[in-house]
């Protein structure tokens, strides 16, 4: 099985601390298949927030990465009412731990682990990081409560579920910088995520998946939130839940395809061997 020499690949190839082949391993099906339930269900809409699904060491690296905004002035500034922050989403000004780690979360095996974990098949990466990639913020920066765009433009695709890596060691939650998930109508935040190292939320995109870090951040000078964000999109969407663009869909799928993701699952068994 593919799985079998993993170890072996990784010290044969990679480094510990390079995110190369990290998502071959095992225990990543077996996380899917266990939080599936956990997720598809989740209030106010599904999501789930996992701890450690980064390896510590390989955290530390791809912290350590990010660029700070007074040491590069390649950041793309967001600067008015509704958002203060950098980010960048051309990998070509991005350091190759970042750039390697933004290819792994767009492989075939996270897309599998995505699939299983969520229920939505057909998953397609976006290669552009467009609104994605690096993002950073200081003291003072926020993103108000919002919900995402749900078309790419480029790709002529439906967005349908987000991804947000957080690498801040020894984070302060007196600092802020919470991901907040709120209800429908807006009244309150249910769920509330602090951005600690290694940290991974997931969660479905639609009309009404209001989310953000609305309070500005309190952090000491030369202390930044630093996340990877990626988008996951599908070619069709379920017609209750096009707003706008809205598109003829074709709903077929072949044994192929159902075939890739049966078999991703079947290793989360293998992996409790």
């Amino acid at each position: 099985m593919p799985y079998d020499n993993f170890t072996k690949l990784r010290s044969f190839l990679v480094p510990d601390t390079d995110p190369s082949f990290i998502f071959d391993a095992p225990r990543y099906s077996e996380l899917a298949v266990k939080n599936a339930d956990t997720y598809q269900n989740a209030d106010p809409f599904p999501h789930i927030v996992l701890n450690d699904f980064i390896d510590i060491d390989v955290s530390r690296h791809i912290a350590s990465a990010f660029p700070k905004p007074e040491d590069a002035d390649d950041w793309v500034i967001c600067d008015h009412n509704n958002a203060q922050k950098r980010y960048q989403h051309d990998e070509t000004f991005l350091p190759i731990p970042l750039r390697r780690m933004l290819r792994e979360f767009n492989s075939r095996q996270f897309l599998l682990f995505l699939e299983t974990l969520t229920g939505i098949e057909n998953l397609i990466p976006d290669p552009y990081f467009i609104g994605g990639g690096a993002h950073i913020s200081g003291t003072g920066d926020f993103l108000k409560i919002h919900a995402d765009f749900n078309w790419h433009d480029k790709l002529l695709l439906h967005r349908r579920i987000n991804a947000i890596v957080y690498f801040n060691e020894d984070w302060d939650e007196d600092w802020g910088g919470e991901l907040e998930l709120w209800d429908k109508a807006m009244t309150s935040a249910v769920v509330k995520i602090a951005p600690h190292i290694g940290r991974i939320a997931i969660f479905n995109v639609d009309q009404d998946s209001n989310h953000g870090h609305p309070h500005p951040l309190k952090t000491p000078k030369d202390t930044y939130r630093k996340a990877l964000n990626l988008y996951y999109y599908t070619r069709l969407r379920d017609e209750a839940e096009i707003h706008d663009p809205h598109f003829t869909l074709y709903k077929t799928q072949s044994p192929f395809a159902i075939g890739l993701g049966d078999t991703y699952r079947n290793r989360s068994n293998d992996a409790d061997e």
